[in-house]
C-alpha cells in the first residue's frame, strides 16, 4: 500500500464555535494545496450542542443551555443535534482528488468508517460494524445519536444490544472533502435530552446509543483514545502521519470564520 503523507493534529479543548471554525479553515487550506491532508482530534470546553446546517434553531431549549453553560453552534455539515462533552471528536480534511475521497459521498464515507471500525476494535469494542440503514429506520427526532444513519458505526454493548457508537457527517465542496464525527467516551448518552424541545425520553436514547465505556466496561482517556484512533487510521488507510499544528495562516482564517460565521448569531439562527 502506498503511504499517504498526512498531518496529525492533537488540538485539545476549544469552544464549539472555535472548533467548527478550525475544521473549516483546515479544510480550505488542504483543498487549496497550502496544507497537507489532515487528521485532527479535539474536545469541547465548555460542553456545546452542535446542530446540523439545515436543522431548525428552535429545536433547542435555549434557557436550559444558558442555565447549564452549554454552548450552541451550527455545523456546516448536515445531521441532527449532538451534545459534545466527554468525547473524542475527529475531523479528516482532504483534497477532492485524494484516494481516500475518491468516489461519491457514500463510498468515501464507508472507506473512513472501515478505519473507525479498526480503531474501535483496538479499543475493545465487540462486533463494531457500519451498515447501510433503511430510510424508514432513521431517527424521527432531533437527536443525532438516537439512531444510526447510513454507514455510521454501531457496536454491541455488554448487555448484548446493538447501539450507535460513532456519529459522523461529511461536507463535500468543488475542491475538497471534510468529514468530522464524535465518539462519546463516558457519561450518560441521554444528557442531550435536557437541551432539546420535543425529544424522545432519555430511556429511548439509551436504547439506541452508548458511550465507549458502555461498550467496553472501562473508561478511556481522550488522549489514549486519540492515539489508538490515529494508529488505526495510519494502518488501515496507509497514512504516514506527521504530528503538527495549525499554520499561522490557518489560525488567522479560523479567527475570521469565527468572527464572520460560527460566532455570529445570524449563522446560528439561520433556520
Amino acid at each position: 500500500m502506498t503511504a499517504h503523507s498526512f498531518r496529525l493534529i492533537y488540538d485539545g479543548e476549544h469552544t464549539g464555535d472555535v472548533n467548527m471554525a478550525r475544521d473549516e479553515a483546515i479544510s480550505r487550506a488542504v483543498s487549496a494545496g497550502s496544507a497537507m491532508p489532515t487528521l485532527r482530534f479535539y474536545a469541547w470546553a465548555p460542553p456545546a450542542i452542535s446542530i446540523g446546517q439545515a436543522q431548525k434553531y428552535d429545536t433547542i431549549d435555549h434557557s436550559a443551555c444558558a442555565r447549564d453553560g452549554v454552548g450552541l453552534v451550527r455545523r456546516s455539515t448536515g445531521g441532527l443535534a449532538i451534545l459534545h462533552t466527554d468525547e473524542l471528536t475527529y475531523s479528516v480534511a482532504l483534497p477532492k482528488e485524494h484516494p481516500i475521497a475518491e468516489g461519491d459521498l457514500m463510498t468515501s464515507y464507508r472507506r473512513i468508517a472501515d478505519a473507525i471500525l479498526v480503531a474501535l476494535a483496538r479499543l475493545g469494542v465487540q462486533d463494531a460494524r457500519a451498515s447501510r440503514v433503511a430510510r424508514e429506520d432513521k431517527a424521527k427526532t432531533g437527536v443525532c445519536f438516537e439512531a444510526p444513519s447510513d454507514y455510521e458505526v454501531v457496536g454491541t454493548g455488554r448487555d448484548g444490544a446493538t447501539r450507535k457508537l460513532v456519529g459522523s457527517a461529511q461536507w463535500r465542496r468543488v475542491d475538497g472533502v471534510m468529514q468530522h464525527g464524535s465518539l462519546p467516551l463516558v457519561g450518560d448518552i441521554a444528557r442531550i435530552t435536557r437541551y432539546l424541545l420535543d425529544t424522545p425520553s432519555p430511556e429511548a436514547v439509551r436504547e439506541h446509543a452508548m458511550t465507549l465505556e458502555d461498550a467496553t466496561g472501562r473508561a478511556v482517556s481522550w488522549r489514549a483514545a486519540a492515539e489508538v484512533w490515529a494508529g488505526a487510521f495510519a494502518d488501515h488507510l496507509g497514512l504516514d502521519l506527521t504530528e503538527d499544528a495549525l499554520s499561522v495562516e490557518e489560525s488567522f482564517a479560523a479567527d475570521a470564520l469565527l468572527r464572520e460565521k460560527y460566532g455570529e448569531t445570524g449563522w446560528t439562527r439561520r433556520r
